[in-house]
């Protein structure tokens, strides 16, 4: 059993750190095929506009690989020949996601931000961890100096032009593994790259497969409901569940703790 304080923290990057396209590329992407190419399909399927909600993205298809996710939406929608159809679903989200995420359709959490800056300042070491290949493209698009002069948050650390690409001491954003969440497979790596055991790591997700791969890699999990999903998040095992990361106790990572701050208390340093 860990004594000292948590040496590492592995982040998700859409939903936890970014508020990136990804489920309107994915809500968008079927849509477009449901309504032109597989129009002639769509009567045998449950797929309406209004059924593809958050909720659906957050919990069928969000911290999958591309293909893994495409082929989730498509078998909860009921599509004929899911596995088939997979790939050109896949295609089609990505395009649009490209095409999004250059137009600037994306913004970090400034709960992140904070949040991430103190860990950093705590002596935690920390990485990305995230199954989409896009997550360079978003990161290295965020100037965390210029979102920290905004939050008023000065680290010794911080210097001219440092991305969130940049702030990480390891990222696995987008490598391929032979096995996706919910296997714990990327977040161990990941505690191997910050050279932690994996007990000693606290991973940050916002999906429940993420939530689910880090109990299987036997590290702590924080699960950051953005979606009115802390109950399927809970379900999958979080050790802590909390609407926005300002509501950890940043005192509690050093006792190797999650849990929730006392009214009242600091947030972010």
């Amino acid at each position: 059993m860990p004594t000292g304080g948590f040496a590492g923290g592995i982040f998700d990057v859409d939903g936890v750190l970014v508020d990136s396209p990804h489920e309107r590329a994915w809500r968008e992407s079927l849509r477009d095929l449901m309504e032109n190419e597989w129009a002639d399909i769509r009567g045998r399927t449950g797929w309406s506009a209004d059924r593809f909600t958050p909720q659906v993205y957050q919990q069928v298809m969000s911290g999958k690989p591309r293909t893994s996710g495409a082929l989730a939406g498509l078998e909860y929608f009921g599509v004929p020949d899911a596995r088939t159809r997979a790939g050109t679903y896949a295609d089609r989200k990505q395009t649009l996601l490209v095409k999004l995420i250059e137009a600037g359709q994306f913004h970090a959490y400034p709960d992140a931000l904070r949040f991430v800056l103190a860990v950093r300042a705590a002596g935690i070491r920390t990485a990305a961890a995230s199954s989409s290949k896009n997550a360079h493209l978003v990161l290295r698009r965020i100037r965390l100096d210029t979102l920290a002069a905004q939050e008023g948050l000065t680290y010794d650390f911080l210097r001219p032009g440092l991305t969130l690409l940049d702030f990480f001491d390891a990222d696995l954003s987008g490598r391929d593994f032979a096995r996706g969440k919910p296997d714990p497979e990327i977040f161990v790596t990941s505690a191997a790259e910050l050279g932690s055991p994996p007990g000693d790591c606290f991973v940050v997700e916002d999906a429940v497969s993420g939530i689910q791969a880090a109990r299987a890699g036997r590290m702590a999990a924080l699960a950051v409901a953005r979606a009115d999903d802390a109950g399927p998040l809970a379900a999958a095992g979080a050790d802590l569940v909390v609407s926005t990361l300002d509501e950890v106790d940043l005192p509690g990572l050093a006792a190797h703790r999650l849990a929730r701050r006392s009214a009242g208390s600091p947030a972010g340093r």
